[in-house]
């Protein structure tokens, strides 16, 4: 699978690179007082991150003054799995390279997204970056084999707390898995065996042989 990065052109329909925040106290603190796990794991509000000053500023300016969690995802993983989106753009910064794997929300075809429109971009270290509402995502991957992953994970909050509860309108609303987050699994996902509805057609993309 062909890996950009998101400081090219190919990445624009997806997100973009932000600048202007501190993102060495970022970066310092995943690294420091979050940890490594060998799978994935996802923590929405890290009290950690929280307290640095430059939260503030990325509620404010980055967000408009909405309320926000500053949270992460960390682990070791190669594998697609599932495609979620939010009515929020999403904010990630890592302490070593990630790869995300991205489609567009536009390229779901009556409930599917076949993983063929899924495209894979490295973020180095320290870059901070946007990635759109209309973007689909999941966990990070690693970039390179064996290496891990302290991803920061910013977005409103409450977003990824518990499922609420509502009244299916239509096709979109099984597909709600949580607080602010549509999921699509692929079959082969634990999320499938879990219940999630799977929307993901094709393979499940493993970029263990496309990385060094």
């Amino acid at each position: 699978m062909k890996i950009c990065k998101v400081t090219g052109a190919e990445f624009r329909p997806y997100g973009k690179i932000i600048t202007g925040y501190d993102n060495t106290s970022i970066t310092d603190t995943l690294k420091a007082k979050t940890p490594l796990p060998d799978g994935v794991e996802y923590v929405a509000s890290e009290p950690e991150l929280e307290k640095l000053p430059v939260f503030a500023l990325l509620a404010e300016n980055q967000y408009g003054g909405m309320p926000v969690q500053l949270g992460w995802c960390n682990g070791h993983n190669t594998k697609l799995n599932c495609l979620e989106y939010h009515r929020d753009s999403e904010v990630n910064l890592g302490s070593e390279d990630f790869i995300l794997l991205v489609a567009k929300q536009d390229e779901i075809k009556d409930g599917l997204l076949d993983t063929g429109n899924v495209k894979a971009f490295l973020c180095p270290a320290g870059v901070m970056v946007e990635v759109y509402a209309t973007t689909l995502h999941y966990a990070p991957c690693s970039s390179k084999k064996g290496a891990g992953f302290h991803t920061m994970v910013l977005l409103p909050r409450g977003t990824n707390d518990e499922k609420p509860r509502i009244k299916l309108l239509n096709a979109e609303d099984k597909t709600l898995r949580a607080r602010n987050k549509w999921l699509l699994a692929h079959k082969e996902s634990v999320e499938a065996a879990d219940g999630a509805v799977v929307g993901l057609s094709g393979i499940n993309i493993d970029i263990a042989n496309d990385i060094e």
